[in-house]
């Protein structure tokens, strides 16, 4: 153990990890209050159900009632809240620390926008299109986008800058695209679509919940391999060329798994805006780290997308808002902080 770090072996000390102190202890912290917002979700609603009776319906006792609010209703949205947020914030870190710019996101890229733009033409074309016909839509359309903006931003290799740029460029594109979509859409179509465009984890399920897992356990432990790789690579593209890494593969991978957690967030939940962009410079304040830490990203993520789903259906007590419309007031607020504190620094 040295003073900011400390050092796991196993028992032949053939596999060493290290930890950095404050890092363990700020994803400790964020893991309990994560837990916290998942417990206080489970006891928070219209159907009222007091602390304890939460926790007899978890055994599956209490009454019928009790445990389907408690475990059908409450716990797969409160969970799916979570896993979204983790999934959102590990593709914003990956993606900032891939284009060196704290105001990146899979937003940037255009992912979000093809997104929407695919569900959007699934919603008007195929009438009543269920969740899974709208994600399905979702992905491919964001897939599709993302790899456009990875070619048109090729030139001899990908930049950071440059991909920002094409990004934005094609992001305005697809914005006029689909609010074209909704202005020849019947009105009934065009609600709905807007619903689904802002982002909500309103009858979310169990079903959610295993695909989200799924898809993690392929997607984090990808994500976690590019950490150090991607730490090396903003030191400079020519000083990780230097050190043997092909910088360009790096980039390639780096964009897969954005996209891959990109996607199955969004075909969750939508296109939520803004945690993406918040949680990994969050938690690369509270963990003071050199470079993206993913775990704490996805802790801080999980954290606040929870947080901010308990905000949407309790601030309103006659109506439940769309989380995505709570993210955009705290992240709106975020944006302004984080610009003001760039200019101060010279840096805006």
């Amino acid at each position: 153990m040295t003073a900011n770090r400390w050092i796991l072996r196993t028992a032949s000390e053939t596999v060493a990890l290290r930890v950095h102190r404050r890092a363990a202890v700020v994803a400790l912290v964020l893991a309990v209050l994560c837990l916290g917002v998942v417990l206080v979700s489970l006891f928070a609603g219209n159907f009222p159900i007091s602390f304890g009776q939460v926790f007899r319906a978890l055994a599956g006792e209490g009454t019928r009632q009790q445990r389907y609010f408690v475990n059908d209703v409450r716990l797969p949205r409160a969970l799916v809240a979570v896993l979204v947020g983790a999934a959102l914030a590990v593709a914003g870190a990956i993606f900032q620390s891939l284009t060196g710019n704290p105001l990146g996101s899979p937003d940037i890229i255009g992912f979000n926008g093809g997104a929407a733009l695919g569900a959007v033409f699934c919603i008007l074309t195929l009438k009543g299109a269920g969740l899974v016909s709208v994600g399905a839509g979702a992905i491919v359309g964001g897939a599709v986008i993302a790899g456009l903006v990875y070619l048109l931003a090729y030139r001899g290799g990908v930049q950071g800058y440059r991909l920002v740029l094409v990004g934005v460029g094609i992001s305005a594109l697809l914005s006029a695209g689909t609010a074209y979509l909704l202005s020849r859409a019947e009105l009934t179509d065009s609600l709905n679509a807007q619903v689904w465009m802002v982002g909500s984890l309103n009858g979310r399920s169990w079903d959610q919940v295993w695909i989200l897992l799924v898809v993690l356990a392929v997607a984090l432990p990808a994500a976690f391999a590019l950490s150090g790789p991607l730490l090396t690579l903003e030191l400079s593209p020519d000083t990780a060329t230097g050190l043997g890494l092909r910088v360009n593969r790096i980039r390639r991978r780096a964009i897969v798994v954005t996209v891959m957690l990109s996607a199955v967030a969004v075909a969750t939940a939508g296109p939520i805006t803004f945690v993406a962009l918040a949680a990994p410079q969050i938690a690369k304040r509270l963990a003071r780290s050199a470079g993206p830490s993913l775990v704490v990203s996805a802790l801080a993520g999980g954290f606040l997308l929870a947080l901010a789903d308990l905000v949407a259906q309790r601030v309103l007590p006659s109506t439940q808002l769309p989380v995505g419309v709570t993210t955009v007031v705290f992240g709106g607020l975020y944006l302004g902080w984080l610009l003001i504190g760039e200019s101060r620094r010279g840096k805006a």
